[in-house]
């Protein structure tokens, strides 16, 4: 699963920058896919839209029952990989992470939490499933050059458009950045001519 981050992440081709040089957009040209990459202050993190049949796969594979398959999948769904690129000790909470989406006039609603790890976990327990290694571990502590990856989930349908706000601290402090106009997964890939 891991490798398969890796192997999406090394498929995007086109690299844009945006926002300075510390927001870069990748879209991989033969399915349409973007990925969007952070680094600020000893913090690197790296988002991957994935396509609702991919979790599918994923769960199916997992023996997940049918009606919890696509729950998940009807998430907006991200491959995220954090890294720690400063010297110093970095760690990150994602119940501190909040999401938000404009309304019909262009303003901001309210900021509304990331779906944990922990809270995905007490969900499956209650349906009988035993399974937790696909989704983002809820705090991460690490030295410089560590990392880490997951599933990141956002209650949105597909193809919204939001803004992330994540948060990390480096010994002690805390730091804050926004990636803006993320855009979910659509349902499928475009068909090609």
């Amino acid at each position: 699963m891991y490798k398969r981050f890796l192997l999406l992440a090394a498929l995007l081709e086109i690299i844009t920058p945006v926002n300075a040089a510390n927001v870069v957009i990748h879209k991989n040209e033969a399915s349409g896919l973007l990925s969007w990459t952070a680094e600020d202050d000893g913090f690197k993190i790296e988002l991957i839209q994935l396509l609702p049949d991919f979790i599918r796969a994923i769960y199916a594979k997992h023996n997940f029952p049918d009606d919890e398959i696509e729950r998940a999948a009807s998430y907006c769904i991200f491959g995220t990989i954090l890294n720690n690129t400063s010297e110093k000790m970095m760690s990150y909470d994602v119940s501190k992470w909040r999401y938000r989406v404009k309304d019909g006039k262009g303003e901001y609603g309210q900021e509304l939490p990331v779906k944990t790890k922990t809270q995905w976990l007490a969900e499956w327990k209650k349906a009988g499933i035993q399974f937790s290694w696909t989704l983002l571990p809820d705090k991460g502590e690490f030295a410089m050059g560590d990392w880490q990856q997951g599933f990141t989930t956002i209650n949105l349908p597909r193809e919204s458009v939001f803004d992330l706000v994540y948060k990390w601290e480096l010994d002690g402090i805390e730091h804050s950045g926004t990636l803006e106009n993320l855009k979910c997964a659509p349902e499928k890939l475009p068909v090609a001519d």
